[in-house]
């Protein structure tokens, strides 16, 4: 059987071009998340550590504003097409290959983590070790924005995101899983609902201790 990276992957492979000319402007016109971001690059950048990755990052334009942000920014993502795609439209940036369970990134090396809505297809019973992956590479002080749909029940939803199955996540919940991986939760942002299904855009900026 396929795991669920492997669909993830060839469903994301299959569309680069339709994804990337949906989503690589659509911070013009979310001012909540656009301004998340900013703040998160402001507090990496006062820690002195400008190396960020940019977990899922999809066809790279989320790296490419946080290079513009003062930040020594990389892209990862688990699909080579839109890997592909990034390094092609932004050919001055790093961009791989990865999983975002198993970064070939040293111990304690990063600044901060970007997980833009990057998360949201993985299975809820393998969150907290991808979790504990992201705090892995994070430094001391280091940062980590997740940014995810948010649901008000008390369990995560599976539901038919466009793309491949995905889950929205009680807030409270992820927040918990925050703070097992080892990580303090010092704010959130949520707003309205980011689709006809209800779910809340969901930010959360945490900080490894």
């Amino acid at each position: 059987m396929l795991s669920h990276q492997d669909e993830t992957r060839a469903a994301y492979d299959g569309v680069v071009d339709l994804y990337a000319s949906m989503f690589t402007s659509q911070l013009e016109t979310r001012p909540f998340a656009r301004n998340m971001i900013a703040t998160f690059a402001e507090f990496v950048r006062a820690t002195g550590n400008l190396r960020v990755a940019d977990v899922g990052c999809g066809p790279g334009h989320l790296t490419a504003m946080l290079h513009d942000l003062g930040l020594d920014a990389f892209g990862l993502d688990l699909s080579p097409a839109m890997v592909d795609h990034a390094r092609r439209a932004h050919p001055a940036l790093r961009f791989d290959e990865a999983r975002m369970e198993a970064l070939a990134v040293e111990d304690g090396a990063l600044g901060g983590v970007l997980a833009h809505y990057s998360i949201i297809h993985t299975p809820p019973g393998e969150l907290p070790a991808l979790l504990a992956e992201q705090v892995r590479v994070l430094a001391p002080g280091g940062l980590l924005l997740v940014s995810f749909f948010g649901t008000e029940g008390p369990e995560p939803v599976r539901f038919d995101h466009k793309v491949t199955p995905a889950y929205s996540w009680p807030v409270d919940r992820f927040a918990e899983l925050l703070a097992a991986a080892g990580l303090v939760t010092f704010a959130r942002l949520l707003h309205d609902p980011a689709s006809e299904r209800g779910f809340l855009d969901t930010h959360l900026l945490a900080r490894r201790p």
